[in-house]
Parts: C-alpha cells; sequence; structure tokens
C-alpha cells in the first residue's frame, strides 16, 4: 500500500489522502495464469462536503467542482501503477461514506457525468463502469466489481478488487475509488455472453426446472 503526497488542487475539495493497492497474481489452485495480471485501486479520502446538509438540497455545484479532480487524480495514478492506460483492460468505481454522511452521498460524486465519464475518457473505455458504494465506519474494506473497459459483455474480465484504507472514512469523510485490471481472472474458462445459447425457462431442461421445490 502506497499514500502519496498531495498536490496543490487537491486543497480546493479537501482531500486529506491517496492510497494506492496493488497486486500480481503469481498462481491460482497451483499454475500460472495463461499470462500474468495486476490489479490496482487507489482511494481518494477527502471531507464529506455534503455533511449537515438535508436530504432536500441539490448536490449539483459540489459534483460539478470535486468530481473532475478527482476522475484525474484517480486514473493518473492508476494508469501509472499498471503501466500505462493501454495496459488497463478492466475497471471499476466505488464509494464509502462515513457514518456521519447520507448514503447518497457515497454515489453522489461517482454516479455522475462529472466523475464517471471522465473516468471512462481519461482510461480509454467505452463501457458503463460497475460499481459499489456503501457507508462504512473508517478501516472497512469494500469489494469493487470490474468488467471490460470496451466490451462489458465479456465475462472473462468480471472480477473485483478488495479497497481499504485503514483509518477512513472517518465519520465527516468520503473515500472515492477508482480501481482497474490488466487482464482476466485466472484460468477463465465460463465461456461468454456473446456466444451463451438462449437460456429461459422455457427453453431449459424440465428435469432440472422440475427437481426443484417450490
Amino acid at each position: 500500500m502506497q499514500e502519496f503526497p498531495m498536490g496543490r488542487p487537491d486543497r480546493d475539495i479537501g482531500l486529506r489522502k491517496l492510497v494506492l493497492y496493488r497486486e500480481e497474481l503469481v498462481t491460482e489452485a497451483g499454475t500460472a495464469p495463461a499470462r500474468p495480471v495486476q490489479q490496482a485501486s487507489v482511494a481518494a479520502v477527502l471531507r464529506n462536503p455534503w455533511l449537515g446538509t438535508p436530504p432536500s438540497q441539490s448536490l449539483d455545484e459540489q459534483q460539478q467542482g470535486i468530481g473532475p479532480v478527482l476522475a484525474k487524480l484517480l486514473t493518473d495514478r492508476l494508469g501509472e501503477a499498471l503501466g500505462g492506460v493501454s495496459a488497463i483492460e478492466a475497471f471499476g468505481k466505488a464509494a464509502i461514506v462515513g457514518t456521519a454522511g447520507e448514503i447518497e452521498h457515497a454515489g453522489a460524486l461517482i454516479h455522475t457525468p462529472h466523475f464517471g465519464n471522465l473516468v471512462r475518457e481519461f482510461l480509454a473505455g467505452e463501457s458503463i463502469i460497475c460499481f459499489a458504494d456503501a457507508r462504512a465506519a473508517a478501516g472497512q474494506t469494500l469489494i469493487v466489481p470490474l468488467w471490460h473497459k470496451t466490451r462489458a459483455a465479456t465475462r472473462s474480465h468480471y472480477q473485483t478488487v478488495r479497497a481499504r484504507v485503514p483509518d477512513a472514512p472517518r465519520p465527516d469523510e468520503l473515500v472515492v475509488i477508482a480501481a482497474a485490471s490488466t487482464g482476466p481472472r485466472p484460468h477463465a474458462r465460463i465461456g461468454d455472453r456473446t456466444t451463451d445459447p438462449v437460456v429461459t425457462a422455457a427453453t431449459a431442461s424440465a428435469a432440472h426446472l422440475e427437481a426443484v421445490p417450490s
């Protein structure tokens, strides 16, 4: 785990720290994968700008000011950690709001074009970015889902990254996360959504359905 010093733009958005986690899988089930794959996540810990505001208050102004800065900070560091944007094949995003915040605050930055569209652009993606969000105390782990950045139906790239900052979020903070992978799951072999047969209740095996207790 690596913590980065803060730069000038960060002061304007209440950023406390940036934390990078990276891993490379060497073997799975005792066998090396067909190609080495690295995963990484970058978490930004910042002051919750909406703390103490009523649920009726618009969140737009802060989204527009904070989202683009976070998108650039996180994707720059993901690219550096994983060997460049061209090496990244799968991506995801997540947010954790501290216990004093509203659950809507967790998604208020990541579920907007001011963050999501820019993360997709900076990482040369086309897919909708899969996500997770939660309210939690400091140090809790959030599992961030990933899928292929240009071909979301590519099942081999469905995977997860565990993200955790030991001292965040504090009750008045948010943690915003971008995560990525340089390849598929190890030993992926369960087919692909683009080549799956059509399976419905009408086409499924009657024997299998009859075995399910009602």
